[in-house]
């Protein structure tokens, strides 16, 4: 059983402006979601590749890992919150599941906050968290990804940057800090990647794509 930390973080609302994501904090302020944030990252790369491949197969790929990523996901945030049912989730799913349901059981415990929405007015963006808990102890941002193919370090900055991100929008809500950042990968057909890395590595670079994407957006 995973024991969860009372900690009272308030739901703020979404809105859609221009097909994409932002947050509403109580002030007022609209805040674009860090994951919408990110995506100026990315977005060459998924065109260059979505070019190569075809709409057709593009779409087919896409729909299938996102379906993937959102039954790992559910099951994860049921494991922690003590209430998993495997007979829910097709089989495909549960076995890519079952290659880090171990890792979270045996390093994960005192839930801080699952699933909750954070916001920064240092940063301006908000976001989504998939996990803030102790890993070996020691409190972390933690997200739950998959993957057809084990990653390299230097591909995935933009994971890095999206939970320094947490990382900060946490402590500024509670007044807690964490400093350290934890990307569990489930790979298709392979063990699972661990990623464990400072907050203030990633940060500024955080900083700079937000600012980024502010100027694009006029913002």
């Amino acid at each position: 059983m995973f024991n969860h930390v009372n900690i009272d973080i308030p739901e703020i609302k979404t809105l859609n402006i221009d097909g994409k994501r932002y947050y509403v904090t109580p002030d007022g302020d609209k805040y674009p979601s860090i994951t919408t944030v990110l995506s100026i990252l990315s977005r060459q790369g998924i065109m260059e590749w979505r070019k190569r491949v075809g709409a057709e197969v593009a779409n087919k790929i896409s729909t299938k890992a996102s379906r993937r990523g959102t039954n790992v996901h559910t099951m994860c945030e049921d494991l922690l919150n003590n209430e998993l049912d495997i007979k829910k989730f097709l089989p495909i799913d549960v076995e890519m599941f079952k290659t880090i349901e171990p890792i979270i059981v045996e390093k994960i415990n005192n839930i801080f906050a699952q699933e909750v929405t954070l916001y920064s007015h240092y940063l301006g963006v908000a976001g989504r968290v998939d996990c803030i808990a102790e890993w070996d102890g020691r409190l972390s941002v933690i997200d739950f990804k998959t993957s057809t193919k084990p990653k390299k370090k230097e591909w995935i900055s933009n994971y890095f940057q999206q939970t320094a991100a947490y990382a900060v929008m946490f402590e500024e809500r509670t007044k807690i800090p964490v400093d350290q950042l934890v990307v569990l990968i489930a790979v298709d057909n392979n063990s699972p990647q661990i990623f464990i890395e400072k907050r203030d590595e990633h940060i500024k670079e955080c900083i700079h794509t937000i600012h980024k994407f502010r100027q694009e957006n006029n913002l």
